[in-house]
């Protein structure tokens, strides 16, 4: 998998890595169905939001956080997020 610029990489993945790196509030793109690299990513499903939530991983080993906009937790690797106005993310 490719990961965009301002993507979790795979270490950003966990729970606890997002959470040292992203606060609550961050400014984010949520893909809550398939990513851009998968051949049916339809643009229109892309959410430019906010996260609600610290993230935290589910009983099966998957973090999530929740968005604005969204019900439920959206897997990390389906979040990413967008750096902001000065260039930092």
């Amino acid at each position: 998998m490719s990961f965009a610029e301002g993507s979790p990489q795979p270490e950003e993945t966990t729970a606890e890595a997002w959470n040292a790196r992203y606060p609550v509030g961050t400014a984010v793109v949520a893909y809550p169905g398939v990513l851009p690299e998968h051949p049916a990513y339809d643009p229109a499903e892309r959410v430019v939001t906010v996260t609600r939530s610290r993230a935290w991983t589910l009983g099966h080993g998957t973090a999530v956080v929740l968005v604005d906009g969204l019900v439920g937790g959206i897997a990390l690797t389906h979040v990413d997020a967008r750096p902001a106005a000065g260039g930092a993310a």
